[in-house]
Formats: structure tokens, C-alpha cells, sequence
């Protein structure tokens, strides 16, 4: 092994050291992907995705450059490293790369355009005086148009950093929403664990319980209650998972207000001002303004 020094660049990701912790940025790759999409002039979005409901796969024309619409949609992927903030949108074009249509290529600019708007943004490290790890986690009951899947999105914290984030579709159709909730909550107990076994190698185990915010009430009662209903045998891999976990005191399934839900940027589009809200909770923001002489 060998010593490289202060940590300032890897795999693309530019590290910054600031008094108030770390900054992870991939603002060069991003201008590559806009330059990439012919979209050096473009106008700025608010948000990268709207407020209206999922798109069909077979919205629209059949698109004439596949190839590049899917080169795009790669390349983004690896954007949300540092850019959280665009993982749901990114998980929606990425559904339609075997066959994208002119409906997913508009939906692709639109999260090049907000990334033109926020392209100084990036992950937030900071010292943090907690040492407690908290998840939100929600789903998007029978969203997808086409097959009526849901889709579900968690957010893990250590402290007051963000630490692991998903945005994807689940593999079966839920029968209720209850049901596509609590395979999310069974979904974030799952990465939780690996958390924590990982953190008990890195020797700095984890004394308190971890805490699940969900907001579906129905959820939050399977977590806890020990009698098998017949309407929940379809599920019952998962909640038998979670009981376990919350019985041995590691996981504890809390209610949380739905405006309160930071997961929620994971599974839907969001109005601007809570969007941003949202997104600050990320920890993605803006560089910390340098003094003169810093």
C-alpha cells in the first residue's frame, strides 16, 4: 500500500477539505454530460422531474437515437454518487432504455437542465456529534402506468450524514399500500443491518437502536404485532424479517408525518418548495463560500 496524500480526487469525484468537513462534487463529469447532450446553452430547471404521475412506456414517438438516449441515462447514474437529488428521476428514464420514446428523451433533458441550474452542488461530509444511525423510508403505492408496480426509496443517516440512498422499483405488484410500504421498511432494515454488521468490523459498534421512519400507520402495527393475519401471508417473509429485528431491539419502525418524509423525494416528483427542502436534507448543497485567504 502506499500513502497518495490529502484524499482530492477518485474515480471521478472531486474531494474538497473545508473547516466545515468535506465536499464531494463531480461538476466537471456533469458539464461532460451536457456537453455530451448538445446542451451547453440550455435554460435552467427548478426541479428534475414534475409533479404529474408516471410515464407510459409507450408515450410519444420511438425515439431515432437510442443509443445516445441510453449512453445519457448511464452516465447519469453514475452522477447520483454525489447527486442524490436526482435519483428518482434518474430510476424513470432508466425503465425505458430498451425502447425510449420522445416522452423519456424530454424527461431526460429536463434532469439535464436542472443539473445546468445546480451544477456547484454536490455531497456534504460533516462532523457530527451524534453516532446514531436513522433511515426514512417510503413507497409510491401501484405507481408504474404500465405494470402497477410500486416504487419505494429509502435515505440512511449516520449522524447528520447521508449515507446510503436507492431509488428503485419493486419486483412485484402490492396488493395494498400497506403492503408496498412495508417491503420498503423490510427493504431498509435489510441495508440497515449490513450497516451496522459493518460498522461492528470497523470496530465502532452501534449501542442504540436504529430508528425506520415510515408514514403508513398500517406499516408501523405489522412491525410490531405478533399475530399473523391471513391478508399478509403474501408478505410474510419480510415481516417475520422485521419483527426479528425490532424483537432484538436493533431496528424500531417509528410514524412520521408525510411532510416530514425526506424518502419521499425518492418515489415521486415534489413541488419545488419542498423539493428543496428535501434536498437540503441530502446534505446536497452549494460549496461553502471561501474567505480570502482560506
Amino acid at each position: 500500500m502506499k500513502d497518495l496524500g490529502p484524499l482530492n480526487s477518485f474515480l471521478g469525484i472531486s474531494i474538497s477539505r473545508t473547516p466545515q468537513g468535506l465536499f464531494l462534487t463531480q461538476k466537471a463529469y456533469a458539464q461532460d454530460i451536457i456537453a455530451r447532450a448538445g446542451m451547453v446553452f440550455c435554460n435552467p430547471c427548478a426541479t428534475p422531474v414534475d409533479t404529474l404521475g408516471k410515464q407510459s412506456a409507450n408515450l410519444g414517438d420511438p425515439y431515432s437515437k437510442p443509443t445516445l438516449y441510453r449512453s445519457l441515462a448511464s452516465a447519469l447514474q453514475y452522477l447520483t454518487f454525489t447527486r442524490p437529488d436526482i435519483s428518482y428521476a434518474v430510476q424513470q428514464i432508466c425503465l425505458h432504455m430498451h425502447a425510449p420514446h420522445t416522452s423519456h428523451v424530454d424527461a431526460l433533458k429536463r434532469i439535464i437542465r436542472y443539473i445546468k441550474g445546480t451544477i456547484s452542488m454536490g455531497l456534504h461530509i460533516s462532523p457530527s456529534s451524534s453516532w446514531d444511525l436513522v433511515s426514512f423510508t417510503d413507497a409510491d403505492w401501484a405507481g408504474c402506468p404500465d405494470t402497477r408496480r410500486s416504487t419505494s426509496g429509502y435515505c440512511v443517516y449516520l449522524g447528520d450524514n447521508l449515507l446510503s440512498w436507492p431509488s428503485k422499483r419493486q419486483p412485484i405488484v402490492s396488493r395494498s399500500s400497506a403492503e408496498a410500504e412495508y417491503r420498503g421498511v423490510a427493504n431498509v432494515v435489510a441495508e440497515v443491518c449490513w450497516l451496522r454488521n459493518l460498522l461492528l468490523e470497523l470496530h465502532c459498534p452501534l449501542r442504540k437502536t436504529t430508528l425506520v421512519f415510515c408514514d403508513n400507520l398500517s406499516a408501523i402495527y405489522l412491525s410490531g404485532n405478533p399475530v399473523q393475519h391471513q391478508r399478509t401471508k403474501h408478505i410474510e417473509l419480510d415481516i417475520h424479517f422485521v419483527r426479528e429485528k425490532v424483537a432484538k431491539g436493533q431496528v424500531r419502525v417509528l410514524h412520521v408525518p408525510t411532510r416530514f418524509q425526506i424518502a419521499d423525494i425518492f418515489t415521486k416528483g415534489l413541488p419545488r418548495v419542498l423539493f428543496e427542502e428535501f434536498r437540503s436534507s441530502l446534505c446536497v448543497r452549494p460549496p461553502n463560500a471561501s474567505t480570502e485567504g482560506a
